[in-house]
């Protein structure tokens, strides 16, 4: 594969070289073609970054984001929530590696990364998202006197989807979860 890639750039490299023997002004032609910097590093991805205030111990909210029979409850209290939640049960695996399914398999993904009371990062996915697309969801939990602060970022998701998720996590995750929490 590499030997293809020299071939192709010694190839462009040497045309190059050549347009103005043929009339053809090689700067303008050059400027006109990706190049392969440009290609391989998207400057547009979307981000989420969301902050919030639970009346709880870091254990607490913890424990309510990684228990499905906890989290299942956060679910009921969510927008749209009971419509979601009847025919499928909240699954959450509680070792790092291991799959979870939310709001009725409208969510999807697995545990990167499980620090308990301190970090959870999720491999995350809505369920009509195109099959393998995969975004990463992180929740830091910080102690804040006898609350806890959650730190939210979440990256990767397709383009275009950044405000509805941003919505639907403050619907469906924030505003239950303190419900749930209080």
């Amino acid at each position: 594969m590499t030997n293809n890639r020299s071939n192709r750039r010694e190839f462009s490299a040497r045309m190059l070289s050549i347009l103005p023997l043929l009339g053809f002004a090689a700067r303008g032609f050059a400027q006109s073609q990706p190049s392969a910097a440009n290609n391989e590093v998207s400057r547009s991805s979307e981000a989420i970054h969301q902050e919030t205030i639970l009346k709880a111990s870091r254990k607490r909210v913890y424990e309510a984001l990684t228990d499905p029979k906890q989290f299942h409850r956060v679910v009921l209290l969510s927008t749209d929530g009971k419509a979601m939640a009847t025919n499928v049960p909240t699954e959450i695996s509680r070792e790092a590696g291991g799959a979870f399914s939310l709001f009725g398999g409208h969510i999807l993904g697995r545990h990167v990364e499980l620090v308990p009371n301190e970090r959870i990062v999720q491999a995350w996915r809505v369920a009509n998202w195109n099959p393998g697309t995969f975004s990463i969801a992180k929740f830091q939990l910080v102690e804040q006197g006898a609350a806890t602060r959650l730190i939210f970022d979440h990256i990767g998701f397709p383009q275009g989807q950044g405000q509805h998720l941003a919505e639907g996590w403050t619907e469906h995750y924030w505003e239950p979860l303190a419900k749930f929490l209080a």
